[in-house]
């Protein structure tokens, strides 16, 4: 399955499905990629502050949702093993995520990476436990 689909069939990223849906990158990410992507889970959805995930699922605010989805999402396919040796990655977005191991955990920006090499037709999902926001 690919990157859409494998995380729905997760269970965990209902909230990253449905921002995905409404931002209209559904169809990217069925691309043929292939696609890294940092997921954040819902739990990381739900640290945000209270009514910003629904004030940006509006449908005037989608430019921002786009912009927050893409910073996401690496062009390629980056596994774990190549990603800690990385310290900053190019986005869709256009700015770069910077990476850093501390004590063997990855972050990327201020997320902590929870689990890694989620494979899928066109790409590979890490999981993130922080929505990572664009500077």
């Amino acid at each position: 399955p690919d990157i859409v689909d494998t995380a729905i069939k997760a269970g965990s990223f209902n909230t990253l499905v449905t921002a995905v849906k409404e931002a209209g990158l559904v169809e990217t990410l069925k691309g043929d990629g292939p696609f890294t992507v940092f997921a954040p889970t819902d739990e990381a959805f739900a640290k945000l502050p209270a009514g910003t995930v629904e004030n940006l699922l509006k449908p005037e605010n989608k430019d921002q949702l786009v912009a927050i989805l893409t910073y996401h999402v690496v062009p390629g396919k980056v596994m774990a093993a190549d990603v800690v040796k990385l310290d900053s990655a190019a986005t869709v977005n256009g700015a770069d995520l910077v990476i850093r191991v501390e004590d063997g955990t990855v972050f990327v920006n201020d997320a902590r990476v929870t689990a890694t090499d989620i494979a899928a037709s066109n790409g590979v999902i890490h999981v993130v436990d922080t929505v990572i926001l664009p500077n």
